[in-house]
């Protein structure tokens, strides 16, 4: 397998594998290009994004500046929009559906790093370079959620349809469909039901 696959399977990888050191500084230089194109020029974003976001259909309206590791490895559904800071970090695939409204400074962090210092630590090749290994989970945020500001998304984690996740949530398991969730781990508080309807 290659270093690519090893990550996209959630196996141990080494991140400094040439392809994907090439295919993360493609997606930084997108990314800052389209950090430095103002809002009314969407055709010129729009441009960008085909490109750095493949996998995705009709385009999100993301609010500059925007951060991606890979870009390649993210979709959006429809109608789906991201506040300023959003942080993708797309080592393992991130599926978001349609209609998801992503507030100011939310992070989506699939990587992840062993528990045990001596796998996690810095290692040195035969040829005295220095690499280190680590593995990624996917992330799921289903159809019509609502991820407000500040929100922290780990990998392995899937946001159920209809979901709203309070300001500065750490969200480190599954959340059921329809709920309201919030907290630092993040919990279900209760329910979203017909007694919601404003």
């Amino acid at each position: 397998m290659t270093e690519r696959e090893k990550m996209l399977s959630g196996e141990l990888y080494d991140s400094s594998d040439n392809e994907l050191e090439q295919l993360r500084l493609h997606a930084r230089k997108l990314s800052r290009r389209y950090n430095l194109i103002d809002e009314d020029q969407q055709e010129e974003q729009n441009q960008i994004l085909r490109e750095l976001l493949p996998a995705t259909e009709e385009l999100p309206y993301l609010q500059a500046p925007v951060y991606f590791d890979y870009g390649c490895h993210t979709s959006f559904g429809k109608c789906s929009y991201a506040n300023f800071n959003f942080t993708c970090l797309d080592v393992c695939e991130i599926h978001i559906g349609d209609n998801v409204m992503i507030g100011p400074n939310v992070t989506l962090a699939t990587p992840m790093h062993p528990l045990l210092p001596e796998e996690r630590n810095v290692r040195t090749r035969e040829d005295g370079s220095l690499y280190t290994l680590e593995y990624a989970k996917p992330i799921t945020i289903k159809d019509n959620c609502w991820l407000a500001s500040n929100v922290v998304v780990c990998g392995g984690v899937t946001i159920g349809e209809g979901c709203v996740i309070g300001a500065g949530s750490v969200v480190t398991r599954d959340i059921p469909p329809y709920s309201l969730a919030a907290g630092n781990p993040c919990r279900v508080i209760r329910k979203i039901t017909e007694k919601d309807h404003m």
